[in-house]
């Protein structure tokens, strides 16, 4: 009689304080992209530039830009400063030590923390939620 394989490891089987560490970055990224686009291009006031054409290159000019306002630029380094903190915790997380330790390196590795972005309760916002809410 045959002794049963012992358990393989799951670098996919994520502990839930590293999901909600990753879900808690991707809301964090998601609510700085957001204020990003309501901002002018330009954090200074800058007078832009114009179109240029150059021996058949062409490069898009700017407009003008009043520059951030106070509160928007604090808005921006707060989540900005929150969003480096919460990375750091996902990167350093004792899950990815564990990995190593049980083999985990290289592509595979890689695998594991990009699909750590997909993984359920790690994202924000889901195709299930839409219909749900709607």
């Amino acid at each position: 009689m045959s002794t049963p394989a012992p358990d393989t490891f799951d670098p996919h089987a994520f502990p839930s304080d590293l999901v909600a560490a990753q879900r808690k970055a991707a809301e964090l990224y998601a609510a700085l992209h957001a204020l990003q686009a309501t901002l002018p291009w330009s954090r200074e006031p800058h007078d832009g530039w114009p179109d240029e054409t150059e021996r058949g290159r062409e490069r898009p000019g700017r407009p003008a830009s009043p520059g951030w306002p106070a509160d928007a630029a604090a808005e921006f380094d707060r989540l900005l400063e929150e969003l480096r903190a919460a990375t750091a915790v996902v990167q350093c997380h004792r899950w990815w030590e564990r990995c190593a330790e049980e083999g985990v390196t290289g592509a595979d590795m890689v695998a594991a923390r990009q699909a750590l972005k997909h993984a359920k309760g790690a994202v924000p916002l889901v195709q299930e939620d839409v219909d749900a809410a709607a």
